[in-house]
């Protein structure tokens, strides 16, 4: 983010549980607020990063349209590790060993900045969410409930 010029905060707090929830509570940042990046299947060995708040769940129909697949699921641990380089609690959609197509729920966009990984548990960037597009080059869409 340094070389796209993204103003940004790290914000580091102790890691003593997996999750949203606990890492909201960790940083006194709203649950809504703080954002998870999840590893998704979409067959034929495609996957897709999806940045959803932490008080919703990704919903894997709408994952799917947004996609036009007959069906999305969940990685398993392993294989988000492998594909994000990152380990499961903080993975970020930042720096990710591989290419993957990466996803925003368009409620995220309603905030001024959000929290989310950084890339090691622990650690979360403070951001805008317009810049995490803008850098990334998501594409935006409702895909949690």
């Amino acid at each position: 983010m340094k070389k796209a010029k993204v103003p940004f905060d790290l914000i580091s707090y102790q890691h003593d549980q997996k999750g949203a929830a606990f890492a909201a509570q960790a940083t006194g940042f709203p649950l809504e607020q703080t954002v998870k990046t999840l590893i998704a299947n979409l067959g034929d060995r495609k996957y897709v990063a999806a940045l959803v708040p932490g008080d919703k769940q990704l919903d894997l129909k709408l994952l799917a349209r947004e996609f036009e697949v007959k069906a999305a699921g969940m990685t398993d641990i392993p294989t988000a590790q492998r594909l994000s380089g990152y380990t499961v609690g903080g993975i970020s959609p930042f720096g990710m060993q591989q290419h993957l197509d990466i996803t925003m729920e368009m409620s995220v966009l309603n905030y001024a900045s959000i929290a989310i990984n950084a890339g090691k548990r622990g650690l979360m960037l403070h951001m805008a969410p317009h810049d995490i597009v803008a850098v990334l080059g998501c594409k935006v869409a409702a895909i949690s409930r």
